[in-house]
Order: structure tokens, then C-alpha cells, then sequence
């Protein structure tokens, strides 16, 4: 089992060292290839899973199958579609790997069973549903119905990980600019810088 895992378990302060050795066995590794999917849209939301290496992106299609991320989610982070998840729906997104990634998945009925032994989950689930919020909260002031300058200059003041790790196409996508425009907006930029 990771040791990430386990750390971050231990971080949350919500779960003894034993309860912690309870929960992991409950995890099983998934290992994605870049370009593989954790879930499709519409297909069964199967697994809750902790990212400990590697990278996802969320994502819905258009009437013409074109792309539009929600999200990114990195080492240490939670991914699902919640929701979907707990009420055991239909994916509305697909979530695939950006890059090679060790996921640890739960399944729903031993995630039930967990939460059954173990009520503290129930604490680690509530603070993994705040910091989604508070990502959501975040992107929607930061990045709805702004210039793209002012876009791109955000990701490198407070997202750097994005210009390191995810491609040009998907933070234009992310962003909601074309990569054109987002081209544009790293050129700007740099010059500033020189000038």
C-alpha cells in the first residue's frame, strides 16, 4: 500500500494509526497509462479513488465531441464524481489520466462498508467535499468571464502546476479560451517580462 496514502490519511488528523491499517485494506492500486480512463461518461461511477502519483483531468463532451475540462487533480487528491458516486448514477463526466498514475480505488460496497465500521470517514469524506467546493469556488471567481491575459497570469501567480503539467489544449479548454488565444496571452507575458 502507499505510503502516500497512509500519509495522507495520517494528515487528515481524523483517523487513528489503526483505523488508518483498517481503511487501507479496502483500497485496491489502480494503475492507469496516460490516456486511460478512471470513468467514463455514461457508465456506472464505480470507485472513490486517491491519486498517490500521477494526474487526472474531468471533463464533459459537447454535441460535437469536443472537450471541456472542469477539472485537474494531482498527487494526494481525492477524484469521483461524487454525486454520481454515492447515488451509484451514471457518470455525467469522464475523468482519464493525463499522465501515467497509481490510483487507489474503493469501490461502493466496501466504501459503505467503511463508513459503516468506521464513522470517522465520515469526516475525511466532509473535508474532501470542502476542498471540492472551495475548488470550484475558486475557479469560478478566477476564471469565469475574465480576458484571457488575466487568466493566464493567474494560473502562473497561483496554479503553476498547470503550465508544468497539463498541455496547452487542456488548459485552454480549462481556462474556456482557445489556444490560440491562450498562445497570445503566454507571448504578452513573456515580452512584459523582457521589456
Amino acid at each position: 500500500m502507499s505510503n502516500e496514502f497512509e500519509n495522507y490519511l495520517s494528515s487528515t488528523g481524523q483517523l487513528s494509526a489503526e483505523e488508518i491499517t483498517f481503511s487501507l485494506q479496502f483500497f485496491k492500486p489502480i494503475r492507469l497509462k496516460k490516456g486511460d480512463f478512471f470513468i467514463r461518461e455514461n457508465e456506472s461511477c464505480r470507485y472513490i479513488g486517491f491519486i498517490a502519483s500521477g494526474a487526472v483531468k474531468a471533463y464533459t463532451l459537447d454535441k460535437e465531441g469536443k472537450e471541456n475540462v472542469t477539472c485537474f487533480k494531482f498527487d494526494n487528491e481525492f477524484i469521483t464524481s461524487f454525486q454520481e458516486f454515492v447515488q451509484q448514477k451514471k457518470s455525467i463526466r469522464s475523468i482519464r489520466a493525463i499522465e501515467d498514475s497509481i490510483i487507489y480505488g474503493i469501490n461502493f460496497p466496501d466504501y459503505q462498508q467503511l463508513l459503516t465500521h468506521m464513522t470517522a470517514w465520515n469526516e475525511v469524506i466532509k473535508s474532501v467535499m470542502q476542498r471540492e467546493y472551495s475548488q470550484k469556488e475558486h475557479y469560478m471567481i478566477n476564471y469565469n468571464n475574465r480576458p484571457a491575459l488575466d487568466k493566464y497570469s493567474h494560473v502562473l501567480t497561483n496554479e503553476p502546476i498547470l503550465i508544468k503539467r497539463v498541455t496547452t489544449q487542456d488548459l485552454a479548454s480549462y481556462l474556456g479560451i482557445t489556444q490560440r488565444s491562450l498562445t497570445r496571452a503566454k507571448a504578452q507575458i513573456h515580452r512584459s517580462k523582457i521589456l
